[in-house]
């Protein structure tokens, strides 16, 4: 209750859209039923067992775990090699050794044929022993001497190999960890400390030929990082090879898909590996499993759908159920129609199943994913989901996995109330580039929490041109009503719909959020708004600020759905609003001549930066071109250019101007120059500017002399050299720009 109610806070926070009327633990009664139905089915049909097998054991949990609940982490170790008579074989845990019943070598390997089938009396730190010699496929004779030692009761391949050769099985270590009676003198010691002793006997008895330094993945467990101990126990098995076959052969015939499809290689890697599912735990919480041992060690085990109240087959009351409870990963499995009454024959499961999308992390693929495409397939006949879109984990700004015991952990919550929660999930999708990791920091988020605020204030500036026009379909305007920049922004929009509307369908959120925030924040607000200052369309307006809203309100829905009522759009709410659609208005001739204004007046603005000419001041800019249509086109527009740019006098011309004393910039088809006299102090600005075009030579003579060794280049990520090729470009373009003007002043 307490931790659930958590996670549920936060999804709603969040914005999450579900039918919280319909939400499910996978502890409730109608859940332990269908996991009840799966189990007996499963048994009915031999695809569940109980036998004694080798499992990942965890001394402190004291639970049996399944592979995918061991993690890897590298370890340096020791490579301890111990003679065995006249074989020497490696290894890196000689406390294992107390429980070898064999010695395995390749039945090919033309070094050791003479020893296979033959039983050495060796020197032992338990003194002579007699041990087998087997030949088995799954010795590596390139590893090592090729010599291995066998034992079964703390391998998984020694295990195997055991039964295959017939070999008993030992257990020298027990569940806690410690060393059992069978180990002899060393019974009691902790497994670590059985080796640093065995490790100085077999020393002192010139047992060992050598030992080197070693670096391997050791198998811990993913709940308190224990060292894990493979060890044999009676525990419950599902066969998941018939499963798997099934469910892989879905995803290859199509029936569902993985984004990005590189994740079905993944998926496919683990279905054609895959062992048996132990799915019995040693913990407090879980679905009990339901099967009831009788006292008569002669009955069968007894597995029921009801509670029996006595044997089924001697009739005796005295019956115990199993203790263990199942793999929490065993329900869940079943959650795509165990939620929806199943085993029942419900609308809902007859409605919502199959399902047409999983979102989920690439962490569990195998834990969830397949599961629930093999436990689908088997009970529904049916895949589970159409679609699997596979999203990153959000890590720190470090790409460190969040943790409480690093002190890294951003809180959702807390981020929502400082930053808002649009911030927070405008920040989520703007970074969730599909096949990378999401490095996550408040920084960011206070970055689009200033968007947010300009959605906001932009708003409240068209709220008051808008005079209460409430928005209108696209299509509805006749086109002897538009003007220019009302021409211009329908183009624009109409491409922008298009390329957000395919984001979303490819799941490429932060391709959407990178395309809504470039267009909201400099085509709406730094363009189109100044254009409408002097030239408004109210209903247009509007109707623009509606169609963005719609397309951001997937990404930011709370901020959008207020301003959205405030707009007076028809409809009950923004989030059941139809998505817009292109119009095809086809205005290209328009939307080329507003870019060559935008143009002109971005280049003016890039000359008064580099040359510090207050903003405020008006200047005066001649624009040379010999192309008449440029002229013909902006002639009409150079109001426009002149509110813009704050320029006072724009001369067109098609002479040719004598840049002494001018800045100088060259666009598409045209020259711009701003006469300096007046503007600047030449002296002052001669000096700034040699030291800027000194500095700007240093940095390119560094970025050359990196780009010209082949070390670099070949070995470095090319994402860093393509960065450092595009640096080199920006320097030189900025170089000459800063040359020309250093020039044309010094001709003064």
């Amino acid at each position: 209750q307490k931790y659930g109610r958590e996670i549920m806070t936060q999804l709603k926070r969040l914005g999450v859209s579900c039918d919280w009327e319909r939400e499910r633990f996978t502890m409730d009664l109608g859940l332990s039923t269908a996991v009840r139905e799966v189990f007996v089915r499963l048994w009915e049909e031999k695809l569940i067992y109980r036998d004694d097998y080798i499992v990942n054991w965890c001394p402190r949990c004291h639970t049996a775990l399944s592979d995918l609940e061991v993690e890897r982490e590298e370890r340096n170790s020791e490579f301890v090699y111990i003679k065995y008579g006249p074989l020497v074989l490696g290894t890196v845990r000689p406390e294992t050794k107390l429980g070898d019943t064999g010695i395995a070598v390749h039945p090919k390997d033309p070094r050791y044929q003479q020893y296979i089938g033959k039983t050495l009396s060796i020197a032992s730190v338990e003194g002579m022993i007699d041990i087998k010699v087997v030949g088995d496929e799954a010795v590596d004779p390139e590893f090592g001497t090729g010599v291995v030692k066998v034992t079964p009761g703390h391998d998984p391949v020694d295990f195997e190999i055991g039964r295959r050769h017939n070999l008993p099985v030992r257990t020298v270590i027990g569940f806690d960890g410690r060393m059992t009676p069978l180990a002899g003198k060393y019974a009691g010691l902790d497994r670590f400390e059985c080796r640093k002793k065995i490790i100085e006997e077999m020393k002192a008895l010139d047992l060992i030929d050598r030992i080197e330094p070693y670096r391997h993945a050791v198998g811990i467990c993913y709940r308190c990082r224990t060292v894990t101990e493979p060890l044999v126990s009676k525990q419950w098995f599902v066969k998941t090879k018939p499963l798997a076959e099934v469910a892989a052969e879905a995803v290859k015939k199509g029936k569902t898909k993985f984004t990005p499809k590189n994740w079905e290689k993944t998926y496919f890697e683990w279905m054609d590996n895959i062992r048996d599912w132990c799915i019995s735990r040693q913990i407090w919480w879980g679905h009990q499993i339901p099967a009831w041992y009788c006292e008569n060690k002669k009955c069968p085990v007894i597995v029921a759908r009801e509670d029996p109240t006595a044997c089924p087959h001697c009739g005796s009351s005295k019956i115990v159920r199993d203790e263990d409870v199942l793999d929490t990963w065993f329900s869940s499995a079943l959650w795509p129609f165990s939620t929806l009454g199943w085993p029942e024959k419900t609308p809902e499961l007859e409605k919502f199943y199959p399902t047409s999308l999983l979102v989920t992390g690439f962490d569990i693929i195998f834990f969830w994913i397949a599961r629930m495409m093999m436990m689908g397939l088997k009970f529904m006949g049916e895949v589970p989901f159409r679609e699997v879109a596979i999203h990153a984990l959000v890590r720190d700004i470090h790409g460190q996995k969040m943790s409480k015991s690093k002190g890294n952990v951003i809180d959702p919550l807390t981020i929502m109330d400082q930053y808002g929660t649009d911030a927070f999930r405008f920040t989520l999708a703007a970074l969730a580039a599909q096949g990378r990791d999401v490095k996550l920091s408040e920084k960011t988020v206070e970055g689009y929490r200033n968007f947010a605020n300009k959605i906001w204030n932009a708003f409240r500036f068209a709220e008051m041109n808008m005079q209460g026009v409430p928005p209108q379909k696209i299509s509805s305007f006749k086109e002897k009503d538009l003007g220019l920049y009302d021409r211009w922004i329908l183009h624009q929009l109409d491409s922008l719909i298009e390329q957000v509307d395919h984001a979303y369908q490819e799941y490429h959120f932060d391709e959407a959020a990178r395309l809504l925030y470039d267009f909201f924040w400099h085509t709406f607000c730094d363009w189109y708004l100044e254009f409408s200052k002097t030239a408004l369309n109210a209903a247009l307006l509007s109707s623009v600020l509606d169609n963005l809203l719609k397309m951001m309100h997937p990404i930011i829905p709370f901020l959008t759905e207020e301003l959205w009522q405030k707009l007076g759009a028809e409809g009950e709410s923004l989030m059941v609003a139809s998505f817009p659609t292109p119009t095809k208005t086809g205005f290209e001739k328009e939307s080329k001549q507003v870019a060559t204004l935008q143009e002109i007046v971005t280049l003016i603005r890039t000359i008064r930066s580099e040359n510090r000419i207050n903003p405020s001041v008006m200047i005066p800019v001649i624009l040379s071109s010999d192309q008449d249509q440029l002229f013909k086109s902006m002639g009409d527009e150079q109001e426009m250019i002149c509110r813009l740019a704050r320029v006072e006098k724009l001369t067109m011309t098609k002479e040719r101007v004598n840049p002494k004393g001018m800045a100088h910039e060259t666009g598409a088809h045209f020259d711009l120059y701003i006469p300096l006299q007046g503007l600047v102090d030449f002296e002052s600005e001669q000096k700034r500017l040699e030291k800027e075009v000194a500095k700007l030579k240093k940095d390119l003579e560094s970025l050359e002399s990196r780009l010209a060794r082949p070390d670099f280049v070949e070995h470095a990520p090319p994402e860093i050299v393509e960065q450092e090729r595009r640096k080199k470009e920006e320097i030189v373009l900025k170089l000459t720009k800063f040359q020309e003007t250093l020039q044309n002043i010094r001709s003064v």
